[in-house]
């Protein structure tokens, strides 16, 4: 079971540091929460059995999360993570504990990436919203000073 988990550590670990530069950052966002479940996953397991690889997951996916997504769409990253790696953790127990550190893996990394994409979306509508305000309100400034 440990060199299972050191493994595919030293696999996610290795696909961060090799993700370019360019990479979107809902990949980034994924996979930094994805090892970081795993991690937590581990070192949880170690401590608190069955119940702590949940708790432990979660805070790992949530951390890793958080440490890879941008200052505005931090928060919502790592409640994805978060919820997305307990929840993986908790279904995949059902397969044993392998099952338990993929489940956590990608429940992690699916929750990481929703988040980042809704606060993305929430960003995109705010701008929009306040580029129409600012062209509405130019518009008005310009119809009256003309017919004054």
């Amino acid at each position: 079971m440990k060199h299972y988990a050191y493994i595919l550590t030293g696999v996610l670990a290795s696909s961060i540091i090799a993700t370019p530069a360019m990479a979107d950052s809902t990949t980034r966002v994924a996979a930094a929460s994805a090892l970081g479940s795993v991690v937590g996953n581990v070192i949880g397991k170690q401590v608190g059995g069955s119940n702590g690889a949940d708790l432990g997951a979660a805070i790992g996916g949530a951390g890793g999360a958080a440490a890879a997504s941008s200052k505005s769409s931090r928060t919502e990253s790592a409640i994805g993570g978060g919820l997305g790696s307990y929840a993986g953790s908790a279904l995949g127990k059902n397969y044993g504990s392998n099952g338990q550190i993929i489940g956590a893996a990608l429940g992690a990394a699916g929750g990481a990436a929703l988040g980042n994409k809704i606060s993305d979306d929430k960003d995109a509508e705010k701008r929009k919203y306040n580029n129409s305000r600012k062209y509405k309100r130019s518009q008005w400034k310009r119809s009256r000073h003309y017919h004054d």
